[in-house]
């Protein structure tokens, strides 16, 4: 396995954060939710501050979240580099028993 430099993976780390000032919505409450489930909840609003997630804010229901944390899925996806893929593996060769069985009652 070939191995990056610490220099490399913090170049990748960094392309990968959300930039500061940046905003999401979140959920309030014990458990994590999709935009799906009750779309009329309260929605927090959190702000990257460079370090961590800080709350500031909370929208009526999940527009009025969306509209104030301007959702931008598509530039947010971009920073997140997909694998890449290469040849399968070779297949397995089937399962084959390593003894003969046969049942008791026939020679």
């Amino acid at each position: 396995m070939d191995d990056e430099s610490l220099e490399q993976w913090a170049e990748r780390r960094e392309e990968r954060r959300p930039a500061r000032g940046e905003r999401r919505l979140a959920p309030l409450g014990d458990r994590e939710q999709g935009s799906h489930v009750d779309p009329n909840a309260p929605r927090g609003i959190q702000e990257w501050d460079g370090h961590q997630w800080v709350p500031v804010g909370v929208a009526e229901d999940f527009t009025a979240a969306a509209q104030e944390t301007g959702e931008d899925a598509p530039t947010r996806a971009g920073r997140v580099p997909l694998p890449t893929f290469s040849k399968l593996p070779p297949a397995p060769a089937p399962w084959h028993p390593t003894e003969v069985f046969r049942r008791p009652d026939t020679a």
